[in-house]
């Protein structure tokens, strides 16, 4: 007993000193960016499945294409109500923000598409465009307006571009922060307690209290930095994008910075088959890149 006392609190104190002078490392020794592929006209929307599967918009190119853990790399969807940013539920299902016709759909495996919400009280969405899927089922989906080329209608139809969230086994999205200029990428802490917001038109991030209800607190200024896409580890460290990508501790203090060598890094998320790689989407490629740490559970 006394030995087993010994060691929890060696580790303790080792975890607590690693973690006060400089930290774990993160990114895995000798690690270096590996490029799946190039082929792609804009990559977005990373997104793993309970397997550690990757999928991931080609969405320019209507696509959704799907790298396995056995490196193999598909056209999961051809067709895809130009996707841009997606996420697994529980029952494996890819919800995806599909911006033809500015909708939340879901997409079960073997390709099928339902549409999960068409408007907002009769008017059209922005543009979803990137969702998280919280513990309870519940969906946050960021709606800023990115004017498309295939669209027929140029102006919006809601006023002010806002942060919407639908609850299980609901039909109709209501709005629960209109406190971002253009909300953008989005992730939740795993309990369910948490969820941060990219503002990527004001440069920052900020972080929401989640109420039991699934409305947010007024939120509160996590970093001055914004981000196209976000996700988070097992350490709760939050991962932003754009000039490569950003890692931030729980307390908003820069502790790392990965370069990628393209003009913009739209998203990043974690899978594999021990939930510790690291997808980044930037630009024209596919990027991973091997951890210390993992994502969260799938």
């Amino acid at each position: 007993m006394n030995q087993l006392r010994c060691f929890l609190i060696f580790s303790s104190l080792f975890f607590v000193l690693s973690t006060s002078f400089g930290q774990l490392k993160l990114i895995a020794e000798n690690a270096s960016l590996q490029l799946i592929s190039k082929q792609f006209a804009f990559t977005e929307g990373p997104a793993v499945d309970r397997f550690g599967n990757l999928f991931f918009t080609d969405q320019p190119n209507d696509k959704i294409w799907k790298f396995d853990t056995a490196g193999k790399l598909s056209i999961f969807l051809a067709t895809t109500k130009r996707s841009n940013g997606l996420y697994f539920d529980k029952k494996g299902n890819l919800i995806t923000c599909a911006d033809e016709q500015n909708q939340l759909i879901s997409i079960n495996p073997k390709g099928k598409i339902k549409v999960l919400v068409n408007d907002l009280k009769g008017l059209h969405f922005n543009g979803p465009n990137d969702l998280w899927i919280s513990p309870n089922g519940g969906i946050y989906f960021t709606d800023p307006f990115y004017p498309r080329d295939y669209w027929t209608q140029k102006m919006p139809q809601i006023k002010g571009e806002c942060v919407y969230y639908l609850g299980k086994n609901k039909s109709t999205a209501v709005l629960v922060s209109d406190y971002l200029l253009k909300p953008n990428g989005i992730i939740g802490t795993p309990d369910g307690k948490f969820l941060y917001v990219a503002d990527i038109k004001d440069n920052k991030t900020y972080r929401f209290k989640i109420a039991a209800d699934g409305s947010l607190a007024i939120p509160t200024l996590f970093v001055n930095k914004g981000s196209d896409g976000l996700t988070i580890d097992e350490q709760g460290n939050i991962y932003l994008t754009g000039d490569g990508v950003s890692i931030y501790n729980p307390k908003g203090e820069l502790i790392e910075h990965i370069e990628v060598p393209e003009n913009w890094t739209a998203n990043v998320t974690f899978g594999g088959k021990h939930n510790q790689t690291l997808f980044i989407t930037a630009s024209k490629a596919v990027y991973t890149l091997q951890m210390n740490v993992k994502g969260v559970p799938f």
